[in-house]
């Protein structure tokens, strides 16, 4: 591998991990994969190769949709997010089911059915997360206004939970749940039944079983890892079964140069960092626009040879140092684990999240898609994916 900095993705755990949520979901629902966001940073165009037990996929924009049917994918495609009034009709060709939430979209989709090419919506509905979607009565509405419209067909209906990740207190989730249910039956008693209800993440499909309806939404999970620290402890004592999620994606990168600097040099911009010995520094050639997050500058380690060296100094656009006093000087170019596992020692997501100050979410979402992606066999560890 001659690149500087790269990904490994273990090609036997996202379809693992799907199996594994399919199972302690208790394998009733369809699975549909969240491939959204260059599938959460791993590469979309690598993940959908890996996910042969996936029913769907679900993507945010009508780009990333396209980008799945070019790839070859003939299964089921939702988008989640808002395709633009004139595109509309690329998304009809391309056969991409659709989120649906504004009657301005409802109308032109109705002057571009056909026959031919029809319009499989999924309505959703507004249950307390102040994003996308209507309050019940208006979904209702506009679900029966497209239904009314030949070539449209109301095929879904769906919502997204707000606050069943980050707590143990699942009081907020359930009246959400509670408000879906009194859209299902508004729209029962108008006489709309469609054939797909969705409402389910990765935590609500673990968590509580009726969530579950006709379809999961395996979004974080599928990466093996973990949508919280809170999830895994609610998972561990409800007595549900418990996934068992690998981590799918490992990230590397090689030492550049390493240099020996006095005691009492300063290391990296704004002089945050002082050393106070002679001091070994590896260079790294990864930085924050690789998705290094600057906020890991002197708080973080990387793996080297099995052991943490310690980030010095803030993290550069395209560098970052470490420290290597406290070990036998590596070889030029030598590997560089940033996350995932060398020898006994481990960086997961959740981890890099805590020294950020985020979610491990973001830490693999925003790595570079210019980055290139390895498909390998066991390039990740068995555990409790990201904490």
């Amino acid at each position: 591998m001659s690149s500087l900095v790269w990904i490994d993705i273990d090609a036997d755990a996202p379809d693992g991990n799907l199996r594994e949520l399919r199972r302690a979901s208790g394998g009733g629902a369809l699975m549909c994969a969240v491939v959204k966001s260059n599938a959460y940073g791993h590469g979309a165009r690598e993940i959908v190769g890996l996910l042969p037990s996936a029913d769907w996929f679900a993507v945010n924009s009508l780009e990333e949709g396209l980008e799945l049917r070019g790839l070859g994918v003939g299964r089921p495609v939702l988008v989640l997010g808002h395709v633009p009034l004139d595109r509309l009709g690329e998304a009809l060709g391309a056969g991409l089911r659709l989120t649906v939430y504004n009657r301005e979209t409802v109308a032109a989709l109705g002057r571009l059915v056909s026959p031919s090419r029809p319009a499989r919506i999924h309505m959703k509905v507004e249950t307390g997360t102040g994003r996308q979607g209507l309050p019940p009565e208006e979904a209702v509405s506009l679900a029966m206004a497209a239904a009314a419209v030949p070539g449209i067909e109301v095929e879904g209906l769906s919502t997204h939970f707000a606050n069943i990740e980050d707590t143990l207190d699942h009081s907020y989730a359930q009246h959400q749940l509670e408000v879906f249910g009194r859209a299902l039956g508004l729209l029962s008693e108008a006489g709309l039944n469609p054939p797909l209800v969705h409402a389910a993440c990765t935590a609500a499909a673990i968590l509580f079983p009726e969530t579950r309806f006709g379809m999961i939404r395996a979004g974080i999970g599928l990466y093996g890892l973990w949508p919280s620290r809170e999830t895994w402890v609610s998972a561990a004592s409800c007595g549900n079964p418990v996934p068992a999620l690998r981590p799918v994606l490992s990230w590397k990168t090689r030492i550049v140069q390493v240099k020996e600097l006095p005691e009492g040099s300063y290391i990296g911009y704004g002089c945050t960092y002082r050393t106070t010995r002679r001091s070994v520094v590896g260079v790294l050639p990864v930085g924050y626009a690789d998705g290094y997050d600057r906020a890991l500058g002197n708080s973080a380690h990387v793996l080297v040879r099995g052991r943490r060296a310690p980030v010095l100094g803030r993290i550069c656009m395209n560098l970052t140092m470490v420290d290597l006093t406290d070990m036998e000087p590596p070889a030029l170019e030598e590997e560089v684990t940033l996350l995932g596992r060398s020898g006994e020692e481990e960086i997961t997501a959740g981890t890099l999240a805590g020294w950020a100050g985020t979610i491990p979410y973001e830490i693999v979402s925003r790595i570079s898609p210019v980055l290139p992606r390895r498909v390998v066999r066991g390039a990740a560890p068995e555990g409790v994916g990201g904490y």
